[in-house]
């Protein structure tokens, strides 16, 4: 079974609060099944999938209030509703809205726990009647990050733990367990983090297995599109196609002209935001200038545009190339591979990543905020890992106040000044820490 941080994320949830939860996420990402795991832990679990069960769309359409709900809910199930131990889940909420609306009553009425899933949420309930703030979390979910697949594979907790203390020693790793970890990100690569195609390489070992399911999930993902956005269906189709190659490109930045010659941005800015709200594809914008807040710096129509796992990225390639990236082959161009693996990661640890581009100064791969501070990202797939001459320019602009960087490269862990060199798989370390409250009181000793 794999094991997934959310669960853990849901554990606690619910042990302080309770409001409704909504886990979100793209299709294939695991939603359900740590849902459904969850629900083990309680006497009484009823689960009600609107893809399923189309009566129970119409069933909730127009409810009045919570006594209404739970009695239409009994009538669609044969277990047991016990008050204080049951928790009911509603998959595929996408399908039927009402019920999130609605979901505020149901909490009031306080019997029962809730909780929901569903895809495409932030294309599909963008015209909610009335969110239920206050009365429901959300939640979103990514495929497996790197830390979880290498825990999937058999790495032990004590090694995982070894890796952390090299990264906050900013000490070297063993040279046998470095070169490992290597093999283990290549391999993460090919397999990506969907849990189907987790669970098959674990089952088989067979990549073209393996690549068979990330199809599948591709094709799941075109028929979503043509299915929930038929308007615009073929923009997005054909934005969705060219990630790949416009990944590969030399700049990496999404052109828009690969679209059509006269594109302008405005006509397809809608197919852009379907994919990024579907959890599709995941955008990572350009900044003019690298100083917090980094939002403010934004450019609109500047992006670079990443699939949602890095697996299916690979799998959109060449038939043959996943032996070969796992075996390092030198002849493939791996830049885009592990600049869209970044990017998941980043995603997936709650950060926003974007990157810098400037004319004069250079280009930095990707920039986060961290503890109030930017952070500069350079990735290096091949041996000149040391030369990255946008990254020392922005660093030496004395009002950017930049006081930390980090290459991620195949070589080991080395600082140097104020730049950390880093293996590519302690990516994995980069992550938001849950900080003290920050307490503020005004004196207002001097005016009474």
């Amino acid at each position: 079974m794999l094991r997934r941080k959310i669960d853990t994320y849901i554990r606690n949830y619910y042990a302080v609060s309770r409001n409704a939860l909504l886990i979100t996420g793209a299709r294939q990402v695991g939603k359900t099944f740590s849902i459904r795991e969850f629900g083990k832990s309680f006497k009484s679990f009823i689960e009600i999938n609107f893809v399923e069960m189309p009566e129970a769309v119409e069933a909730f359409k127009k409810t009045m209030n919570s006594k209404d709900i739970l009695l239409r809910l009994s009538a669609l199930t044969n277990q047991s509703l016990i008050k204080g131990e049951t928790l009911i889940f509603f998959d595929e909420v996408q399908l039927c809205p009402e019920i999130v609306t609605a979901i505020k009553f149901l909490v009031d009425e306080g019997s029962y726990r809730y909780i929901l899933s569903g895809s495409l949420l932030g294309v599909i309930l963008k015209d909610l009647r009335s969110e239920p703030v206050g009365y429901m979390g959300v939640k979103q979910m990514f495929p497996l990050d790197f830390e979880e697949f290498i825990t999937a594979v058999g790495v032990q907790p004590q090694v995982i733990e070894a890796l952390r203390k090299a990264w906050e020693g900013r000490a070297p790793v063993d040279d046998v367990l470095h070169a490992k970890m290597l093999e283990l990100f290549r391999l993460y690569l090919v397999v990506g983090g969907m849990p189907a195609a987790v669970t098959q390489y674990l089952e088989s070992n067979n990549l073209q297995e393996v690549m068979l399911i990330q199809r599948d999930i591709i094709h799941l993902y075109k028929r979503d599109i043509a299915q929930y956005d038929p308007g615009e269906k073929l923009h997005i189709e054909e934005i969705f196609n060219l990630i790949p190659s416009e990944l590969n490109a030399q700049n990496k930045r999404f052109i828009l002209k690969s679209l059509n010659e006269k594109a302008r941005f405005s006509r397809y800015e809608n197919s852009f935001l379907w994919l990024s709200n579907a959890g599709v594809a995941l955008p990572v914008y350009n900044i003019e200038e690298p100083k917090p807040p980094l939002l403010l710096a934004r450019s609109r129509n500047l992006f670079k545009l990443f699939q949602n796992d890095v697996g299916l990225l690979a799998a959109q390639y060449a038939n043959g190339i996943q032996l070969r990236i796992i075996l390092g082959d030198d002849s493939i161009n791996m830049g885009s591979i592990y600049e869209n693996a970044i990017a998941q990661e980043l995603t997936a640890h709650g950060y926003t990543p974007y990157y810098y581009n400037n004319k004069k100064k250079g280009e930095i791969d990707f920039i986060i905020e961290q503890d109030g501070k930017v952070l500069p990202i350079e990735v290096k797939s091949g041996k000149e890992y040391q030369r990255h001459h946008g990254l020392v320019n922005v660093m030496n602009v004395p009002e950017y106040a930049i006081d930390q960087a980090i290459v991620f490269s195949h070589n080991n862990v080395q600082l140097d000044g104020r730049i950390l060199y880093a293996p590519i798989y302690m990516v994995m370390f980069i992550t938001k820490e849950n900080g003290t409250p920050s307490i503020y009181k005004v004196d207002l000793s001097t005016i009474q």
